[in-house]
């Protein structure tokens, strides 16, 4: 296989990653002579994985050309702003991790330093008050963002909550207008080449035999050419992430639509509430180790705002991730390369992570190892770094009220996560990441949120005289109040450029 030109790849499986994948390398990859066939099958339901994003899904929505309202009319999407979680570090907290900044630095010093030596005498206001997503989140405000770096505008970024069923179907229809070919079909079997080992064909229940240069695992927890056919093992994490279980339903609308997704933690785990256009998206993820699915489920319906849109659709998973990702000829992208819980929204980065990098890494004849192994390092990074920021939220709670929680807060945590909790509670210092998903503002506000406060700040902070420092912050609160105040409300925002419907 060393010396096969890549002409044609084969995507095993549809769903959000199947379409990404598909319509992304229709897109990026320019080769006249390639050609990208889809197989999925309508008897297998899709996960339909992450109706809540994170802000690095516009870059790549803009790298394929899409018309950002019109891809939010087709997919009943709203904006958000961040993620609220409520009852994580005691009952009754509630905080907003943001797309954006805690005010901006001084004189060099970080922002979160100078406010912690003025939290310290009372001169501060809580830290959410110096952010302005959070604050127009609360609101339940909204605009665009401005370039224009003196502006506080500049200081926050945006996400999606949308339909996952609509967004495959819109990114079919883009894929096929460029000459992606479907194949309706269930692969039962996979041939292999006798010496490499690489993937040569599958074979449909239909009788189809389809070979391929390069083929993409979209088959969901499966892993069915990934796992089923090569092999690659798995990395089991539940010891950390003890969650194993998902429940979900949607509901029908009650609340103004508002610019957040919720998470709420429960008594064995977490629900979230993810509000979109047509409806809201409501689901349970626990451990079954302390809570059965009966409980799950009627603690979940027992929650909902509005009458039930479903039935109540359960999921069982492992977390963790596959040794290998890339293996051989075959790429693993989604739920077959493997999975973190939807905690931070997670899952389509993950997608679009691993498509980035097979775009970037595309072999042009044969497959050199060097390739693979870069791909399977970067995204190695990014499930290690996303799965300590993930255990952060479980381990940084005071909470002792149900066996559940008692577990998450006594547990022992991956080691690179207890080096950076130790480096914040000494000095306050987020430890840097030259590569890796979430910045300083992220680990500010579970750290924060979750009520662990460094022992000191950055002795530099005390250059700055307290009543020059303390005028500064209250300045920059009530400039973050009215700016917030002045957005239209994301309800209005939504029905004048995007509303579902208004671009057919």
């Amino acid at each position: 296989m060393s010396g096969t030109v890549i002409r044609r790849i084969v995507i095993v499986g549809g769903g959000t990653a199947g379409w990404m994948a598909a319509a992304a390398l229709a897109a990026l990859v320019k080769r006249p002579d390639l050609s990208i066939r889809l197989v999925e099958s309508e008897e297998i339901g899709t996960v339909g994985v992450g109706e809540a994003t994170i802000p690095h899904i516009r870059s790549f929505n803009q790298r394929l050309g899409l018309d950002e309202d019109v891809f939010m009319a087709r997919t009943q999407a709203t904006f958000k702003l961040g993620i609220e979680f409520r009852d994580w570090g005691r009952l009754g907290d509630s905080y907003i991790h943001p797309f954006g900044a805690y005010g901006r630095s001084i004189d060099r010093v970080g922002f979160h330093h100078h406010w912690l030596r003025l939290r310290r005498s009372g001169a501060a206001a809580d830290i959410h008050d110096y952010s302005l997503p959070v604050v127009a989140a609360r609101m339940g405000r909204f605009t665009r963002p401005e370039t224009d770096p003196r502006s506080l505008l500049s200081t926050f970024s945006y996400a999606f909550q949308f339909d996952a069923g609509l967004y495959a179907a819109y990114l079919r229809e883009y894929a096929e207008a460029r000459g992606v070919v479907r194949t309706e079909g269930r692969v039962t079997e996979v041939e292999q080449h006798p010496d490499s080992g690489h993937i040569r064909a599958v074979t449909l229940d239909r009788g189809d035999r389809i070979e391929g240069d390069l083929f993409i695992d979209c088959s969901g927890f499966r892993g069915l050419l990934i796992e089923g056919a090569l092999k690659a093992g798995y990395e089991d994490w539940t010891q950390w992430l003890p969650c194993d279980r998902a429940v979900a339903v949607p509901c029908d609308t009650v609340e103004a639509s508002i610019p957040y997704t919720r998470a709420t933690a429960l008594e064995a785990g977490w629900s979230w509430r993810i509000p979109l256009q047509h409806r809201v998206g409501n689901g349970y993820v626990y451990s079954s180790a302390f809570l059965s699915d009966d409980q799950a489920v009627e603690r979940l319906m027992g929650r909902l705002e509005g009458p039930a849109r479903a039935e109540p659709r359960m999921l069982r998973f492992t977390t963790g991730r596959r040794r290998r990702q890339w293996l051989g000829n075959c790429v693993a992208i989604g739920l077959s390369s493997g999975f973190l819980e939807p905690l931070e929204s997670t899952s389509i980065h993950l997608i679009q992570a691993a498509i980035t990098n097979l775009v970037e890494l595309f072999p042009d004849t044969g497959f050199d190892p060097a390739d693979a192994d870069e791909f399977n390092r970067v995204m190695d990074l990014e499930y290690d770094r996303i799965r300590d920021f993930l255990v952060l939220h479980y381990n940084a709670t005071q909470r002792d009220d149900t066996p559940f929680w008692d577990h998450c807060r006594t547990m022992a945590v991956p080691d690179s996560l207890a080096e950076k909790m130790a480096l914040f509670r000494e000095r306050g210092v987020v430890a840097r990441y030259r590569d890796g998903l979430f910045l300083e503002p992220s680990w500010l506000a579970v750290y924060f949120g979750q009520r662990m406060e460094p022992d000191a700040w950055d002795p530099l902070s005390d250059r700055a005289p307290d009543a020059a420092l303390a005028d500064t912050l209250e300045t920059l609160r009530t400039s973050i109040q009215r700016a917030a105040a002045a957005m239209p409300s994301h309800e209005a925002f939504v029905r004048a450029c995007c509303a579902a419907g208004g671009h057919a």
